[in-house]
């Protein structure tokens, strides 16, 4: 079965955007234009991603606008808005867990949720996620999108990896 992962980076201060949405902040501990290193590895091993209609339109305004960025991904952007699906992109209105599911049964490489922080929530209240992959960057924006939202129960993981680079940490957690 495929697995759902959750690769995505916050602030020290468990941010995933600031109080604007912005990510400008999302880069080492200097100035650096050394490429992102843990994403390569990681984006060899999925071919689908899901994100909400915030993210989406974030990349497509904001952060490559010239071009789709997973275009040799299938992606999945969850939204009650009605848009045209496209060769790659898919816009669909059924429940984000839902869609998890079916995806996990299908034949294919793993399954990557890049954001936002309302679908994060969904799946991690129907524990659906398989691993946490998160980037921490050292940076502290005091406010902003949190990752992690109060949660009904406790959820146990494994620390399975720890990486560091350019002064990011990534921690991978797989569910105990």
């Amino acid at each position: 079965m495929r697995k759902l992962i959750l690769f995505i980076a916050m602030s020290l201060d468990g941010y995933i955007a600031d109080q604007n949405g912005g990510v400008d902040w999302l880069r080492g501990q200097d100035d650096s234009t050394e490429e992102n290193t843990f994403y390569d590895v990681f984006e060899k091993n999925v071919d689908t991603v899901i994100m909400g209609w915030r993210t989406y339109h974030q990349i497509v305004t904001e952060l490559s606008p010239e071009e789709w960025v997973y275009s040799n991904k299938k992606s999945y952007v969850i939204t009650h808005k009605r848009y045209p699906s496209a060769e790659n992109i898919h816009f669909v209105s059924i429940n984000p867990c839902t869609l998890a599911r079916t995806l996990k049964q299908e034949e294919g490489k793993d399954i990557w949720i890049c954001g936002g922080a309302d679908i994060i929530h969904q799946f991690m209240l129907e524990n659906l996620i398989d691993q946490y992959s998160i980037s921490i960057i050292p940076t502290i924006l005091g406010n902003g999108i949190p990752l992690f939202r109060p949660a009904a129960q406790e959820m146990k993981l494994r620390l399975i990896q720890v990486k560091n680079h350019h002064g990011i940490t990534e921690l991978i957690y797989e569910r105990r």
